[in-house]
């Protein structure tokens, strides 16, 4: 009876993945209807270079909410690393020490909300507020709320620059996605994440090292915060202490929106990719559609709340078809 559960719940996850391509779809149909414009090159190509930005914290982030855990700190975290990564850039004028700044800034940061969560046990929804809060103020004390601007031209490659006709960021973004891929598909610590995230308990008693996990887990969210942090300080070719400001609130919709769960244990890298490509076309249709920035905002929140009762929806649909098979 397990087994036919089981097997319901992946034709389930087939079901969710159809009709969310389906939707991006119908998404870009109704887009190229609205402004011919989307579909020129040039405009495609800039939705792949900020749907990336998202994408690389977004399959990071995945790993957390698959824990059933959260961290509110990854918009906070991208200002810091963009800071960290443009006055190491001006002091050593090395390419390369900049982006190992910024990616050892992501992990250690990552690993202070891993020992908040596992070893302070305080909440994840309430230390990654905090850490939040310290970062944004930490971004704006060290600025002086004032932009650092990169002195190295070459820096804004990264963000800018074109590998053929695809934005650099954009191959990332896929080199990222194979490799998480098969973390998570093809390794014993991939399933332990969805063991952990279904059952915190039952895998404990299976041997599994809960704490090690989560903390590899928020470790992982950090360094691809920080890498997409750095990529965003090449684009904008400094540092901002306001830059991720509402990231993270991005970065949840979509992941949810891609049928990952919120109380752990289901989803996948695909979905989560289409939810973010789903939530960039739309905000890119908006602008060419000249819907002003505060009607975005509202249209930002509806597709939160939009996503938290799928996932709802999602969770309630999942435990019928398990006590279904049950009988």
């Amino acid at each position: 009876m397990h087994e036919i559960a089981k097997d319901k719940m992946k034709a389930l996850l087939k079901y969710e993945q159809m009709a969310l391509l389906l939707s991006l779809i119908g998404l870009c149909i109704i887009s190229t209807i609205i402004s011919p414009v989307f579909l020129s090159v040039n405009n495609l190509m800039n939705v792949l270079r900020t749907a990336s930005l998202t994408a690389i914290c977004a399959m990071g982030y995945m790993f957390v909410i698959l824990l059933g855990e959260m961290d509110l700190s990854v918009g906070s975290m991208q200002a810091v690393v963009g800071i960290v990564s443009v006055m190491i850039l001006n002091f050593t004028k090395n390419v390369p020490a900049a982006l190992l700044g910024g990616i050892i800034t992501g992990a250690v940061l990552g690993c202070i909300n891993g020992l908040l969560v596992t070893k302070a046990g305080i909440n994840s929804l309430i230390a990654s507020l905090g850490t939040m809060a310290i970062l944004r103020g930490s971004a704006y004390i060290i600025t002086n709320g004032i932009s650092i601007q990169a002195n190295i031209p070459r820096f804004e490659i990264l963000g800018t620059g074109y590998v053929g006709p695809f934005p650099i960021p954009f191959l990332i973004a896929v080199v990222i996605f194979a490799a998480l891929y098969f973390v998570l598909n093809k390794t014993v610590f991939g399933r332990n994440i969805y063991a952990v995230g279904g059952n915190n308990s039952a895998a404990r008693l299976c041997g599994i090292n809960v704490g090690r996990i989560k903390m590899a887990a928020y470790i992982i969210v950090g360094v691809l915060t920080a890498l997409s942090g750095y990529i965003l300080a090449c684009r904008l070719n400094s540092a901002q202490p306001n830059a991720g400001d509402g990231f993270e609130f991005q970065v949840i919709s979509a992941v949810v929106l891609g049928g990952v769960s919120l109380s752990g244990g289901k989803g996948n890298l695909t979905g989560a990719v289409i939810g973010v490509l789903i939530l960039s076309v739309l905000s890119n249709v908006l602008v060419l559609a000249g819907v002003s920035s505060f009607y975005q905002e509202v249209s930002r929140g509806i597709v939160i709340l939009l996503a938290v009762y799928i996932d709802s929806r999602n969770k309630r649909m999942a435990e019928k078809k398990i006590l279904m098979g049950k009988k």
